[in-house]
């Protein structure tokens, strides 16, 4: 009821009546108000100020989560109809015969003949082999046999004294008294680690051709098996890896069901041309880089713009320097800094065309220096150098203009903060343009994370790095991992050293 006549009109009438100290009395109390209005009102502005960009950070970030589920994995820019046109005119290719495809598989020919020679149709009479044939191939598949191996080891006697009695050595084994050969040992491991099969679905897929109730647990624990027994190869690995000019590095979330007690785990990879090495480990702390880069005769490393591999590189520095070495310095991955502009299309698509046809046209020309020779390569990333100064020029005048929360101002940020890294590849013909090699190696695991979820124990996660390594690297070497892992265990059983992918692959040339 106060609030009311506070704000009633006052008659203009009623002014006459009022002394004036009474008018200078209410002139203050209106004024003082005034200002209170005022104030309140510029507050109340602010506020929606604030509301609406944490609004506008809220839409971005359920943009950006809606993209990771739902969206598609690639980050190709989708094909021009111009491009489409021509390709479509493009020669027809001759299919090739399954023999020609596969020219190491068996071939099996199969004649087929007439049961009764058949009648001519023009005259009647019975017709006679010409000589010639119809030829066709096509590809079959015989089932998945399993057969159970009776061992039998003659036991020979004293036929004098009787007193001793001598039996045949057993053929060795990867784990000695094991129901499984080392052949279904060694199938089981890269059909997990490999083809992604869990083992739980191994075991469904032997009940459908026979072999019902077989134990995923058992076969589980044969895996271990065999990566204990390849260790020395896997040892190697990391000796092969910490030897060449440029090392790639990433990391990936890595679940510990059971068996400590910390559940988020990482596996830290780390690659060259011809070598994967992976390791797991119970946290994300740049001391897993630095006891690797420690050793390591590099000058380069390529990495994302993660803290660890900073302080990884930072410490590493500091015993290089002692040694009189050279430091090595960061090569930072323009896909990451593409990635970024790309989040922010959905949102700021004007704002981001520039960057991302820039991008564009540089890793064209990086497709154009693939497999070219150094001086080539070093004149093609001479071309690139306007595009980059192009966005750090645009970032910069830009960059004012959007929050730092923003997509779009992230974006900006990235590349300028970090331009220096990720620029540093132009001059160098050896240095990678992104970081997307090692990125490729780490999918079979985050696939495998998805598909059995994590693992057990922490012999688990050391049998997964393991393997994991060892397979990998035979898909960088261009190498089937059964028939390199089968070669090993044959050699490992005849006292031949281990070796690694790359030198089988040097072996076997």
């Amino acid at each position: 009821m106060d609030q009311q006549v506070l704000f009633e009109i006052i008659p203009t009438e009623k002014f006459d009546l009022l002394t004036k100290e009474e008018l200078v009395i209410l002139f203050k109390g209106e004024q003082k108000m005034r200002l209170h209005f005022q104030r309140e009102h510029a507050r109340m502005q602010a506020l929606n100020e604030e509301l609406k960009q944490k609004s506008f950070v809220v839409e971005e970030q359920l943009i950006t989560i809606k993209n990771k589920l739902f969206g598609k994995s690639s980050e190709r820019s989708p094909k021009s109809q111009a491009a489409e046109v021509s390709g479509n005119k493009s020669k027809k290719k001759r299919i090739l015969l399954p023999s020609e495809r596969y020219p190491n598989t068996p071939l099996i020919e199969r004649d087929i003949t007439f049961d009764k020679m058949p009648i001519c149709d023009c005259c009647g009479n019975e017709m006679e082999d010409s000589g010639m044939t119809e030829d066709s191939e096509y590809l079959t598949k015989i089932p998945a046999q399993y057969y159970v191996v009776r061992q039998k080891r003659q036991k020979c006697r004293c036929g004098k004294c009787h007193g001793s009695i001598k039996t045949a050595p057993a053929p060795a084994k990867i784990k000695e008294g094991s129901s499984y050969s080392d052949e279904m040992m060694v199938d089981v491991a890269c059909s997990k680690y490999c083809d992604i099969i869990p083992t739980e679905r191994y075991a469904a897929m032997a009940g459908r051709e026979g072999l019902k109730e077989l134990p995923p647990q058992s076969l589980i624990e044969s895996t271990h098996y065999v990566a204990d027994f390849v260790r020395e190869a896997y040892r190697k690995l990391k000796t092969e890896i910490t030897a060449p000019v440029v090392i790639h590095a990433d990391e990936t979330p890595h679940r510990m069901l059971e068996g400590d007690t910390k559940c988020n785990w990482y596996l830290w990879g780390f690659s060259t041309p011809r070598t994967s090495y992976f390791e797991c480990h119970g946290t994300r702390s740049g001391d897993v880089a630095f006891e690797l880069l420690a050793g390591a005769q590099c000058h380069f490393l390529v990495s994302d713009v993660y803290t660890g591999y900073g302080k990884a590189v930072k410490e590493a520095n500091k015993l290089r320097t002692e040694k009189n070495l050279p430091p090595i310095q960061h090569v930072y991955c323009n896909a990451h800094s593409r990635r970024y502009f790309k989040r922010a299309e959905e949102k700021f698509a004007t704002e981001t065309k520039f960057f991302i046809d820039q991008y564009k046209e540089i890793y064209k020309l990086e497709a154009q220096a693939k497999g070219k020779p150094p001086d080539e390569v070093l004149e093609l990333r001479n071309q690139m150098k306007p595009y980059f100064k192009a966005i750090k020029d645009k970032a910069m005048a830009c960059i004012a203009g959007y929050s730092s929360k923003s997509s779009i101002g992230k974006a900006m940020n990235y590349f300028l903060n970090n331009y220096d890294g990720l620029t540093r590849f132009l001059e160098n013909p050896e240095l990678p343009i992104d970081n997307n090699p090692q990125e490729r190696l780490l999918r079979n695991p985050v696939i495998g994370r998805k598909t059995w979820y994590g693992t057990h124990s922490k012999r688990g996660a050391e049998t997964a790095a393991i393997l994991f390594s060892l397979v990998e690297s035979c898909k960088l070497n261009q190498l089937n991992p059964r028939e390199y892992l089968k070669n090993l265990v044959q050699d490992l059983h005849q006292g031949k050293p281990a070796y690694t992918p790359k030198e089988f692959k040097d072996l076997t040339k």
